[in-house]
């Protein structure tokens, strides 16, 4: 198998963090680029846009540039020296979006949390599937899903 592009879905957690220094190994091994990308969930910028009484055009921008700074303090946090990082920031369905930027870049490998910021629901997972579940129906490519035990992750010294 040759990995040049791997695609890391993100949302900030200790849980994408794990992702993150798996994605750096096999980046190193394999000498290959990788894609950090965030997906601004639709669902979140509809609460915002009902409690704080805006439209979504007016919030979007703000979202984004936030998400880049948040990208920018995870990258610090999980060191990644000598390696090409790009990143992204999308708006939508996290898993749609997750799926389409794949394939629009034709990434090699995608790699995700088991678990991220809203922790184990039982009762979504049940009904509606993990975001990674959903991730690994959707996509031809191989999708690495990192587990996260809830334990302190290490240094990021990946």
């Amino acid at each position: 198998m040759n990995i040049q592009s791997i695609l890391v879905a993100t949302d900030f957690s200790a849980c994408s963090g794990v992702a993150f220094e798996t994605a750096v190994q096999l980046a190193r091994t394999f000498q290959a680029k990788i894609i950090l990308f965030h997906v601004i969930s639709l669902k979140h910028v509809a609460v915002l846009t009902e409690y704080l009484k805006k439209e979504p055009a007016d919030l979007v921008p703000s979202l984004r540039e936030q998400a880049h700074q948040h990208l920018t303090e995870f990258l610090k946090r999980w060191p990644n020296s000598g390696l090409e990082v790009d990143t992204l920031v999308s708006v939508g369905s996290p898993f749609q979006e997750i799926a389409v930027i794949a394939r629009d870049l034709a990434v090699d490998l995608v790699v995700i949390g088991g678990y991220g910021r809203g922790g184990r629901g039982p009762i979504e997972e049940v009904f509606f599937g993990s975001t990674a579940e959903k991730v690994v129906r959707l996509l031809p490519c191989p999708v690495l899903c990192i587990p996260y035990s809830g334990e302190t992750p290490g240094s990021g010294t990946a």
